[in-house]
Protein backbone atom coordinates (compact mmCIF):
# COMPACT_ATOMS: atom_id res chain seq x y z
CA UNK A 1 0.00 0.00 0.00
CA UNK A 2 1.49 3.47 -0.92
CA UNK A 3 1.15 6.06 1.54
CA UNK A 4 0.81 9.98 0.96
CA UNK A 5 3.87 12.60 1.88
CA UNK A 6 3.96 13.71 5.28
CA UNK A 7 3.44 17.43 5.16
CA UNK A 8 4.66 19.86 7.96
CA UNK A 9 1.88 21.81 8.84
CA UNK A 10 2.68 25.42 11.67
CA UNK A 11 -0.40 26.85 13.83
CA UNK A 12 -0.03 29.63 16.19
CA UNK A 13 -1.56 29.19 19.65
CA UNK A 14 -1.73 31.21 22.63
CA UNK A 15 0.66 30.85 25.90
CA UNK A 16 1.14 32.06 28.95
CA UNK A 17 4.21 34.71 29.55
CA UNK A 18 5.86 35.38 32.85
CA UNK A 19 8.00 38.13 34.16
CA UNK A 20 8.94 39.49 38.06
CA UNK A 21 8.58 42.69 38.32
CA UNK A 22 10.62 44.82 41.07
CA UNK A 23 9.96 48.09 41.19
CA UNK A 24 8.05 50.97 43.88
CA UNK A 25 4.45 50.82 43.98
CA UNK A 26 4.13 54.53 42.49
CA UNK A 27 5.06 55.70 39.11
CA UNK A 28 8.60 57.24 38.84
CA UNK A 29 10.18 58.53 35.53
CA UNK A 30 13.24 59.13 36.49
CA UNK A 31 13.96 55.68 37.00
CA UNK A 32 15.73 53.30 34.45
CA UNK A 33 13.95 50.34 33.47
CA UNK A 34 16.13 46.99 32.89
CA UNK A 35 14.57 43.79 31.29
CA UNK A 36 16.50 41.24 32.06
CA UNK A 37 16.97 37.65 30.56
CA UNK A 38 17.90 34.33 32.43
CA UNK A 39 20.62 31.78 30.60
CA UNK A 40 19.80 28.30 29.70
CA UNK A 41 18.37 26.29 32.35
CA UNK A 42 17.46 28.81 34.96
CA UNK A 43 14.83 31.24 35.59
CA UNK A 44 13.80 34.81 36.19
CA UNK A 45 14.05 34.30 40.05
CA UNK A 46 17.83 33.74 40.18
CA UNK A 47 18.44 36.72 37.32
CA UNK A 48 16.72 39.06 39.20
CA UNK A 49 18.70 38.29 41.76
CA UNK A 50 22.10 38.76 40.06
CA UNK A 51 20.95 41.79 37.98
CA UNK A 52 19.75 43.42 41.56
CA UNK A 53 23.09 42.88 42.97
CA UNK A 54 25.35 44.45 39.93
CA UNK A 55 23.11 47.30 39.44
CA UNK A 56 21.84 47.81 42.94
CA UNK A 57 18.19 48.64 44.06
CA UNK A 58 17.56 52.06 42.46
CA UNK A 59 16.37 50.32 39.14
CA UNK A 60 12.74 49.10 38.07
CA UNK A 61 13.63 45.86 37.46
CA UNK A 62 11.28 42.80 34.97
CA UNK A 63 12.84 39.48 34.75
CA UNK A 64 11.57 37.69 32.17
CA UNK A 65 10.57 33.76 32.59
CA UNK A 66 11.65 32.16 28.95
CA UNK A 67 8.75 30.28 27.51
CA UNK A 68 10.32 26.88 26.61
CA UNK A 69 10.21 24.83 30.10
CA UNK A 70 11.79 21.27 30.77
CA UNK A 71 13.29 18.82 33.78
CA UNK A 72 16.81 19.84 34.63
CA UNK A 73 17.00 15.75 35.70
CA UNK A 74 15.45 12.53 35.43
CA UNK A 75 15.16 12.28 39.32
CA UNK A 76 14.04 15.54 40.51
CA UNK A 77 11.35 17.70 39.64
CA UNK A 78 13.34 21.17 39.23
CA UNK A 79 12.47 23.24 36.55
CA UNK A 80 14.96 24.61 34.09
CA UNK A 81 13.48 27.58 30.97
CA UNK A 82 15.14 28.40 27.26
CA UNK A 83 14.69 30.67 24.98
CA UNK A 84 15.61 29.25 21.76
CA UNK A 85 17.16 25.51 20.29
CA UNK A 86 18.12 24.51 16.76
CA UNK A 87 14.87 23.71 15.50
CA UNK A 88 12.21 25.92 14.57
CA UNK A 89 14.46 29.01 15.51
CA UNK A 90 12.38 31.99 14.04
CA UNK A 91 9.68 31.14 15.96
CA UNK A 92 11.28 31.38 18.80
CA UNK A 93 13.24 34.41 17.76
CA UNK A 94 10.09 36.32 17.12
CA UNK A 95 8.43 34.68 19.94
CA UNK A 96 11.33 36.50 22.20
CA UNK A 97 10.58 39.65 19.96
CA UNK A 98 6.95 39.76 20.74
CA UNK A 99 8.00 38.88 24.91
CA UNK A 100 10.16 41.71 25.27
CA UNK A 101 7.94 44.29 23.28
CA UNK A 102 5.42 44.07 25.53
CA UNK A 103 6.88 43.52 28.75
CA UNK A 104 9.04 47.07 27.90
CA UNK A 105 5.59 48.86 26.88
CA UNK A 106 3.41 47.69 30.05
CA UNK A 107 5.98 48.06 32.06
CA UNK A 108 6.72 51.48 30.27
CA UNK A 109 3.54 52.44 30.87
CA UNK A 110 3.43 51.72 34.18
CA UNK A 111 5.89 53.66 34.86
CA UNK A 112 5.71 56.31 32.51
CA UNK A 113 9.55 55.21 31.31
CA UNK A 114 9.94 56.58 27.27
CA UNK A 115 12.26 54.12 25.69
CA UNK A 116 15.24 56.24 26.01
CA UNK A 117 15.80 55.22 29.33
CA UNK A 118 15.17 51.08 29.33
CA UNK A 119 18.00 48.42 29.24
CA UNK A 120 18.23 45.37 27.95
CA UNK A 121 20.40 42.98 29.89
CA UNK A 122 20.93 39.29 29.08
CA UNK A 123 23.20 36.08 30.21
CA UNK A 124 24.30 33.45 28.24
CA UNK A 125 21.94 32.33 25.89
CA UNK A 126 19.57 35.28 25.27
CA UNK A 127 22.41 37.59 24.58
CA UNK A 128 22.93 37.51 21.00
CA UNK A 129 19.05 37.16 20.71
CA UNK A 130 19.24 40.90 22.32
CA UNK A 131 21.33 42.36 19.99
CA UNK A 132 19.08 40.60 17.59
CA UNK A 133 15.95 42.60 18.98
CA UNK A 134 18.22 45.71 19.26
CA UNK A 135 19.21 45.67 15.52
CA UNK A 136 15.22 44.74 14.62
CA UNK A 137 13.68 47.43 16.60
CA UNK A 138 15.88 50.44 16.52
CA UNK A 139 14.50 52.82 19.81
CA UNK A 140 13.01 50.30 21.58
CA UNK A 141 15.75 50.59 24.18
CA UNK A 142 18.52 52.92 25.22
CA UNK A 143 21.04 50.04 25.82
CA UNK A 144 21.98 46.79 25.68
CA UNK A 145 24.03 44.52 28.24
CA UNK A 146 24.99 41.23 27.54
CA UNK A 147 26.90 39.05 30.02
CA UNK A 148 28.48 35.77 28.62
CA UNK A 149 26.83 35.45 25.50
CA UNK A 150 27.45 34.95 22.16
CA UNK A 151 26.38 37.04 18.76
CA UNK A 152 23.97 36.30 15.90
CA UNK A 153 25.81 34.26 13.02
CA UNK A 154 24.30 36.06 10.59
CA UNK A 155 25.31 39.73 11.85
CA UNK A 156 26.80 40.51 9.30
CA UNK A 157 24.25 39.76 6.42
CA UNK A 158 21.50 39.22 8.46
CA UNK A 159 17.90 41.34 7.61
CA UNK A 160 19.05 44.25 10.28
CA UNK A 161 19.65 47.42 10.84
CA UNK A 162 21.39 50.00 12.10
CA UNK A 163 21.67 49.57 15.58
CA UNK A 164 20.76 53.03 18.03
CA UNK A 165 21.26 51.34 21.15
CA UNK A 166 24.59 51.49 23.24
CA UNK A 167 26.35 47.76 23.57
CA UNK A 168 27.89 47.00 26.20
CA UNK A 169 29.49 43.44 26.07
CA UNK A 170 31.67 41.61 29.08
CA UNK A 171 32.95 38.31 28.23
CA UNK A 172 35.27 35.69 30.48
CA UNK A 173 38.76 34.36 29.62
CA UNK A 174 37.94 31.36 30.65
CA UNK A 175 34.20 30.74 29.20
CA UNK A 176 33.65 27.44 28.06
CA UNK A 177 30.83 27.96 25.73
CA UNK A 178 31.99 31.73 24.60
CA UNK A 179 35.74 31.78 24.86
CA UNK A 180 38.42 34.49 23.81
CA UNK A 181 39.10 32.60 20.86
CA UNK A 182 35.79 34.14 19.25
CA UNK A 183 34.86 36.53 22.04
CA UNK A 184 37.95 38.52 21.16
CA UNK A 185 36.48 39.77 17.61
CA UNK A 186 32.96 40.69 18.57
CA UNK A 187 33.51 44.30 19.64
CA UNK A 188 34.71 44.65 15.97
CA UNK A 189 31.71 42.66 14.94
CA UNK A 190 28.76 45.18 17.29
CA UNK A 191 30.83 47.85 16.07
CA UNK A 192 29.33 47.03 12.21
CA UNK A 193 26.07 47.97 13.26
CA UNK A 194 26.07 49.67 16.47
CA UNK A 195 28.15 53.43 16.77
CA UNK A 196 28.36 52.76 20.48
CA UNK A 197 30.10 49.44 21.54
CA UNK A 198 32.22 48.87 24.93
CA UNK A 199 33.98 45.75 25.36
CA UNK A 200 35.37 43.90 28.86
CA UNK A 201 37.02 40.43 29.59
CA UNK A 202 37.08 39.29 32.73
CA UNK A 203 38.65 36.87 34.40
CA UNK A 204 36.73 33.33 35.22
CA UNK A 205 34.25 30.59 33.30
CA UNK A 206 30.99 30.93 32.50
CA UNK A 207 29.31 32.65 35.39
CA UNK A 208 27.62 36.14 35.88
CA UNK A 209 30.61 37.85 37.44
CA UNK A 210 30.82 39.25 40.52
CA UNK A 211 33.01 42.25 39.26
CA UNK A 212 30.76 43.13 36.82
CA UNK A 213 29.10 46.49 38.59
CA UNK A 214 32.04 48.31 38.53
CA UNK A 215 32.09 47.99 35.19
CA UNK A 216 28.13 48.77 34.49
CA UNK A 217 27.39 51.53 37.46
CA UNK A 218 30.12 53.97 35.09
CA UNK A 219 28.54 52.54 31.81
CA UNK A 220 25.25 53.53 32.85
CA UNK A 221 25.98 56.94 34.40
CA UNK A 222 27.33 58.00 31.35
CA UNK A 223 25.04 57.32 28.93
CA UNK A 224 21.47 57.48 31.02
CA UNK A 225 22.35 60.31 33.54
CA UNK A 226 21.10 63.44 32.25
Amino acid sequence: MAFEAVVHRTFSARIDCHYLLQGPPDADPSKVLVATLHGFGSNPEVMLRLTERMLGPNYIIAAIQAPNQFFLSQNVNEVGYCWVTNKHSDSSIRLHHDMLLYVLDEVGRQYGIREERRLLVGFSQPVGMNYRFAATHPGAVRGVIGICGGIPKNWEDGPYGKVSASLLHIARSEDEFYGPAVTHKYAERLRLRANDVEFHMLEGGHQFPSKAGSIVEPWIQRRFVE
